[in-house]
This record gives C-alpha cells, sequence and structure tokens, in this order.
C-alpha cells in the first residue's frame, strides 16, 4: 500500500501542480503513521533572518549602570512600548539590537552620558501559524502555549458551514524539510486517533482548496478515517 501511494504522489506531483505552489520537488515518501515529525529548534527560530519583535512581546530592558532603568515591558497591539526618560517607542518590526541602538540614542546625553543597553525577549506570541481554506476567519495566529490543530481551527472562527472536514494539510518544514500531515477532523473528533500539535510557521489548509486538490489520488487511496498520513518532500 504504501508504494502504491507512494507512486500516485509522484505521479501527482510530477504534473507541476504542488511545484509550483509550494516550490516542492516531486521525489516524495509516505509514511503511513500518525507521528508528525515536530521542528527542530532551528526551525522555530529560523536561524537565517534576524528575530524581529513583535506586538505582545514581552521585553527586559537593562540600562547598564542604572538599576531604576531595568523594566519588563511588554509590546503593545500597535507595536510600540512605553519607556522612562524616552516615552514611547516604535519597536515593532526592530530586531532587539536595533531597539537597543534606538533607546541609547534618545538617552544620550541629555539622560546618560554613554548608555548601554541589552534587551532580552522574555515571551515572544508574534510567532504565529497559518490558517487557511474553508475556515470563518482565515489569517495569521500567534501560538501561545500548547496549541493543536483543533485549537487552531476554533481560533480562526471554526470552520464554514459546508467545509470538507475530512481532509486537512498541515504543511511544516522540519530540519530543511517540508512535510504535509493529512488529517480527518471528524476522525479526531471522534477519537479516532490524537489532535496533532502545530507550531509556529505551520501552514494549515482546512476544507476543499487547492492545496488539498494536491493530495486527491491519495486520499481515495488511503481515507484518512483511522490514522493520518504524513508526507516527506525531497526537493531535487
Amino acid at each position: 500500500m504504501r508504494e502504491k501511494l507512494t507512486m500516485l504522489l509522484v505521479v501527482l506531483l510530477l504534473g507541476g501542480c504542488a511545484s509550483n505552489q509550494f516550490g516542492l520537488g516531486a521525489d516524495v515518501q509516505v509514511v503511513s503513521t500518525d507521528a508528525f515529525p515536530e521542528p527542530k529548534r532551528s526551525d522555530l527560530l529560523a536561524a537565517n533572518r534576524p528575530y524581529l519583535i513583535g506586538p505582545f512581546d514581552k521585553l527586559k530592558i537593562d540600562v547598564f549602570g542604572i538599576e531604576d532603568l531595568e523594566k519588563e515591558v511588554q509590546i503593545d497591539a500597535s507595536g510600540r512600548l512605553s519607556f522612562p526618560l524616552i516615552g514611547v517607542v516604535e519597536a515593532a518590526g526592530l530586531t532587539p539590537g536595533e531597539l537597543a541602538e534606538e533607546m541609547e540614542s534618545r538617552l544620550r546625553g541629555r539622560f546618560v552620558r554613554n548608555p548601554e543597553v541589552t534587551i532580552n525577549l522574555e515571551e515572544t506570541v508574534s510567532r504565529v501559524i497559518t490558517v487557511d481554506g474553508e475556515v470563518n476567519e482565515p489569517g495569521l495566529y500567534p501560538v501561545v502555549g500548547r496549541m493543536t490543530l483543533m485549537r487552531a481551527v476554533a481560533t480562526s472562527g471554526g470552520t464554514t458551514e459546508f467545509a470538507k472536514l475530512s481532509n486537512v494539510v498541515i504543511f511544516r518544514v522540519v530540519d530543511g524539510q517540508q512535510i504535509a500531515g493529512l488529517y480527518n477532523l471528524k476522525a479526531i473528533r471522534r477519537g479516532n486517533y490524537s489532535d496533532p500539535e502545530v507550531f509556529a510557521n505551520d501552514v494549515i489548509i482546512v476544507g476543499d482548496s487547492q492545496a488539498r486538490r494536491i493530495f486527491k489520488d491519495v486520499l481515495q487511496a488511503s481515507p484518512l478515517i483511522t490514522t493520518p498520513l504524513i508526507i516527506l518532500f525531497n526537493r531535487r
């Protein structure tokens, strides 16, 4: 059965639909298991990109040698923070280092002769998942604590009235490899298998969509009633 599913996916992906839409290569491996690999730390941190401060992030700010200017602050919904002496600062979209430089510039001379500002990220909710397809409020949603597929769907306003719940796709990158997990929301609700955890940077496609139709033949050959289907894509 696994070899049959693999061949179906190869034929489908060679048609170019998945490759064009998601940048996926034609070599795939189908794994009949519910163990969807979790992203590694490097995938979550996106080491090739600097971290950008976002709304509701919590920062620890330390101005060297000035105890009264050691503060924990939270970025507000508009991406700003308020700090003693310098007032409101636009923080969203800056790296912690860039924000430190901006605060040093505002403190220098007028308040502190030679300020040294250190900023550490204490907590973030700006790591997000994407929920799309047949949900009432598709968009980007922060990952706060442990989030599962069912919770992600609920957060996006739930499914639409005529959503096809039998086929839901989670796209994920693990150690540089693109992976898709195919799930049946009805089966999860019935307790046929566990509700999978989702992580920052996951893309969730609910119901009938171009992304789901990539796997049409595979889903017909292997319904997701008793187990999800995990698919590994290998770039050529």
